[in-house]
């Protein structure tokens, strides 16, 4: 059966219309009506002035302030930035290892953009972290810009032990190269609870932001061949599986690269529910959203190649055993909890056009 869906992959490419390019990013003519007309230009971390940097953290600030809209659908969440991390929770078992794991987490950071924008007055666009700038060493990712105590999101939290790093409800093994686990002691978000609770019981526990960075995990996870091996990817199907990776240390990529290589053992951002607590997921999902855009934008028929399972753990996440799934196209609806209405995919698969507007600088 798995051969049978392997010979499938062909379909999605040979059915794929070209989408015609223009001088703009993105695949979208700069005249066709499709095309928005003033996209916002997201750039990379290091390259904002110290005032964009401070605007961004300031709006996050902001929107952590702000009251809850959706506290009827999650009564832990506090505020605006948790109506997002509880979405995430309530929805991780539809949005990884799957298909839909990129379009999704495309049109989510697209809406937190629009909420910093809308409901914190910030004028910029969403950052993101070009790991790979920092992953060339183990050195170099403790002195990255992005964890700068005064002019990023702070750094690692104090080393605790392994036995109690590994109490933390995230991994079943010790992180290799871990180097942290304890409270985030600098930086902007230092003193502020985190509210919702580790994993996916959507449960009231405030608790103070943790980091436990593995230099081991984002040398050998984010580095700049691993990028380009999954640029490489022949098509959707198999860039999906080499973006996301596995959950074994030697298995990690791109996705894990944070996830891990930050997060280690007890860090918020290495629950794979309840991530969006610690606020560098926005800037890493807009890096992994910059890659699947710099892959879909280097071949013609690319921008329209969506396929793969609909279910998480689902062939060729298969790592807990084989489990039914259907493999889908660009027709299949994504849904968004409270935060917005269902989107098609298809409708998710150009930042230039249908609800999206930004591209990469």
């Amino acid at each position: 059966m798995h051969f049978l869906q392997l010979l499938s992959l062909a379909l999605p490419l040979s059915l794929a219309v070209a989408v015609p390019y223009g001088a703009a990013p993105g695949g979208c003519k700069p005249s066709s009506p499709a095309c928005c007309s003033n996209p916002l230009i997201r750039k990379e971390w290091r390259t904002l002035t110290t005032q964009q940097k401070q605007s961004y953290i300031s709006a996050v600030k902001c929107l952590q302030s702000k009251p809850a809209k959706l506290s009827n659908l999650y009564s832990a969440s506090k505020s605006r930035f948790d109506d997002f991390q509880a979405s995430h929770v309530d929805l991780t078992p539809n949005i990884h290892w799957n298909a839909p794991f990129l379009p999704w987490h495309r049109y989510f950071i697209s809406l937190y953009e629009q909420e910093l924008r809308t409901t914190c007055g910030y004028t910029g666009a969403q950052p993101y972290w070009k790991l790979a700038l920092d992953a060339g060493s183990e050195a170099a990712i403790l002195k990255s810009p992005v964890l700068d105590p005064v002019t990023g999101f702070g750094g690692n939290g104090p080393y605790i032990p392994d036995a109690e790093a590994a109490a933390f409800p995230n991994l079943p093994f010790v992180v290799p190269g871990r180097s942290g686990g304890g409270c985030v002691p600098n930086g902007p978000f230092a003193k502020r609870n985190v509210s919702l609770a580790l994993g996916d019981t959507l449960g009231y526990d405030p608790h103070c932001l943790r980091r436990d960075i593995s230099p081991y995990i984002v040398t050998q996870a984010g580095n700049a061949s691993v990028v380009n091996w999954a640029l490489a990817a022949p098509n959707f199907y198999e860039f999906n599986i080499r973006l996301q990776g596995g959950l074994q240390p030697d298995q990690m990529t791109l996705h894990a690269s944070v996830h891990i290589g930050i997060g280690g053992n007890s860090g918020d951002i290495a629950n794979v529910n309840s991530s969006p607590g610690d606020p560098l997921f926005f800037l890493h999902h807009a890096n992994l959203d910059r890659i699947w855009e710099q892959w879909q934008a280097s071949a013609p028929g690319r921008r329209t190649d969506f396929f793969g399972p609909d279910k998480e753990w689902a062939y060729p996440f298969n790592f807990f055993g084989d489990i039914p799934y259907s493999n889908i196209t660009a027709d299949f609806d994504v849904g968004f909890g409270g935060l917005s209405g269902s989107k098609k995919v298809r409708d998710l698969l150009n930042p230039l056009t249908g609800p999206l507007c930004y591209k990469y600088a």
